[in-house]
């Protein structure tokens, strides 16, 4: 590609790329995420290619109502579609075709029927409620969705800055560049009240504008692709499917708070994502939109990755800028904050993944635009993490003020299974549960902290009634626990505290005293812990506590478990009426707990019952039983 030193390039390689894309005969775009990858559509997509290359004159049907131009077949590698659920997926353009649950077996059919004839393979489509659908844009999970962040995810090749330009990619780089000065862009990016998406909600803007006044020349742009809250995989997919719309963004950011140098600070637990952004700032480094005088200006900019261990901690600013600097990730006392004295001491501007993916959209379509969506003080959309016992899992985009119930029943499809709605956990480890009555909450900032929970970096876990509150708040607990960086001591012992007192819990071993001493101990951490990390620690525990009290005192009272989920508080019971006398329980039970003489019914000793199951699973009769 052209070195790009001018606003003129840009534009001429901006239409050569659309044209490209416009002139192909079809596109095949295979879900090339890390869901899909380790699913197999890595195999899919070179059986695919190879059947591209085997027949590079075919002839492309889809029917006379479907344009589609005379130029090659393109098989491409896109980022995460989203319907994780559903994978390994592949779409295919024009006719916009959806195939769900694809094999590599299914390569030459797809290929011969579909790209040669214009077929439909119907085992291959979306089916629900009896429908299948076609077309991915009216796929139910796809439909309530309000896709701006995620829009180029699983529609564009996200290894090649090409594709990203033709989108219109970099075109609010070369609009602030151009037309803007660096406070026009802080006054547009406040104006449009975007909110940072990584769990405080704290205005952009704003920040921005702190970063901006300070009398210290040398700045610097950080970006946090940490995500360490467990099921959250939203930035993770930006960054594999799109990583050039964040680098854009942190890119405006630069500009508008005078910053020549900037840091994306991702976990290693994210491979792809960090060869993926190596590989977009080695395109952007090439092609000169990234580097000494951007587009012919006056503007310079350097991109620089630094790979966490892992520290869910880091998360946490100031955390996060140490461990940059090479230093242990731990919090540290504030003020001065993260604006005033951030990496290397220097004024910081540290936002994530999705708030820097917003940015260019509000440059190019401006701040009113983006008010329009969602409530005035929780404007525009956010992803979310779909997990746990929802029929579709995957991820999604909103926008902000939409309602649980319309995300989990008519993008989420309800809970699978035989299960009732019990509750959702939102925020992850530093958020909260909502139940039932909650389902009709707008999902914005301010409203889900009226509720005691937070909207985090945007991760959902729906549960059924076949889930033990008690037992995930220990796990939440738990994770927090191991992940104190322990600086401070009522997170660093507070936490052990709360989790040896829900472990004695769910082991049968819990007194009613024991949930007065949880509150304390919540209530102590909350108020006096270092960081936001560790004074959200507690969350899951108080929303637990408050909403499912009586299933605590289920536990430590009557030493009783509904969900049948912690192991310690089961009790099996072999049914005399339906025992047929075969032993086979007792032949499988590893610790000789069941006795019983052949044709007659068999006993368990409680005492030596290890709990384990293994005598239900080898009956065939259905005789043995969880009380209760």
């Amino acid at each position: 590609m052209e070195k790009i030193t001018s606003r003129e390039i840009l534009h001429q390689i901006r239409e050569e790329a659309a044209k490209k894309i416009s002139d192909s005969r079809c596109r095949i775009l295979i879900c090339a995420g890390t869901g899909c990858l380790a699913g197999g559509s890595g195999e899919i997509y070179r059986r695919m290619r190879e059947l591209a290359e085997e027949n590079p004159d075919i002839d492309v049907e889809f029917g006379p109502e479907i344009a589609h131009g005379s130029g090659p077949l393109e098989v491409k590698k896109s980022g995460c579609h989203g319907f994780c659920e559903m994978g390994p997926l592949m779409r295919i353009e024009p006719a916009g075709i959806l195939y769900t649950k694809v094999k590599p077996e299914d390569c030459d059919e797809i290929f011969h029927r579909t790209i040669e004839k214009g077929d439909v393979i119907r085992h291959l489509l979306f089916k629900q409620d009896g429908l299948e659908y076609k077309k991915q844009e009216e796929i139910p999970f796809y439909k309530k969705q309000t896709r701006n962040v995620l829009k180029n995810c699983g529609h564009i090749d996200a290894e090649h800055i090409e594709e990203y330009i033709s989108t219109g990619g970099y075109e609010a780089l070369e609009k602030v560049l151009f037309e803007m000065t660096p406070q026009e862009v802080v006054e547009e990016i406040s104006a449009s009240n975007l909110r940072g998406r990584g769990g405080g909600g704290f205005p952009t803007g704003y920040k921005w504008s702190q970063v901006a006044r300070q009398e210290e020349k040398t700045r610097y742009v950080v970006c946090n692709g940490d995500e360490g809250d467990p099921g959250a995989f939203m930035d993770r997919s930006i960054m594999e499917g799109d990583p050039h719309k964040m680098i854009e963004g942190m890119m405006i950011g630069a500009y508008a708070v005078g910053a020549r140098e900037g840091y994306i600070y991702v976990r290693a637990e994210y491979p792809l994502a960090i060869s993926r952004l190596k590989r977009a700032i080695s395109q952007a480094e090439e092609s000169g939109l990234l580097g000494d005088h951007i587009l012919g200006t006056d503007f310079s900019f350097r991109l620089h990755i630094n790979r966490g261990a892992g520290a869910f901690v880091c998360g946490e600013g100031s955390a996060l800028t140490a461990s940059i600097e090479g230093k242990r990730g731990m919090p540290r006392v504030k003020p001065p904050r993260t604006v005033e004295q951030g990496l290397f001491g220097k004024p910081t501007v540290l936002n994530n993944v999705e708030t820097f993916a917003n940015v260019p959209m509000i440059i190019n379509k401006g701040a009113e635009w983006f008010r329009s969506i969602g409530p005035e003080k929780s404007p525009g959309t956010k992803a979310f993490a779909l997990t746990g016992s929802v029929r579709h899992t995957g991820l999604i985009e909103v926008p902000m003020g939409t309602t649980l119930r319309e995300v989990i029943y008519d993008i989420g499809g309800g809970i699978k299974g035989d299960g009732a709605f019990k509750a959702v956990q939102i925020g992850g480890p530093s958020g909260g549960c909502l139940v039932s009555k909650d389902l009709d909450v707008s999902l914005d900032f301010d409203s889900l902290k009226k509720m005691g929970a937070m909207i985090g970096s945007g991760g959902l876990v729906v549960m059924d009634d076949h889930t033990c509150m008690v037992e995930v708040a220990r796990f939440f607990m738990n994770f927090t626990q191991n992940e104190s960086c322990g600086k401070c001591v009522p997170c660093r012992e507070g936490t052990k505290r709360m989790l040896e007192i829900l472990e004695r819990i769910v082991a049968g071993n819990g007194k009613l005293e024991d949930l007065d001493l949880l509150e304390e101990l919540a209530n102590m951490i909350t108020e006096t812990a270092l960081c936001g990390l560790g004074k959200s620690a507690a969350l899951p525990v108080m929303s637990t506590l408050k909403v499912f009290h009586d299933e605590y005192v289920e536990h430590v009272v009557e030493k009783k478990c509904a969900s049948h989920t912690c192991t310690a508080l089961r009790k099996f019971i072999i049914s005399p009426e339906r025992c047929k006398g075969c032993s086979k329980c007792a032949r499988n039970c590893p610790v000789g707990a069941i006795s019983g003489k052949i044709k007659e019914p068999f006993t368990i000793d409680t005492e030596k019952c290890i709990k384990c199951g293994a005598c239900a699973s080898a009956c065939a009769f259905g005789a043995i039983h969880i009380e209760g």
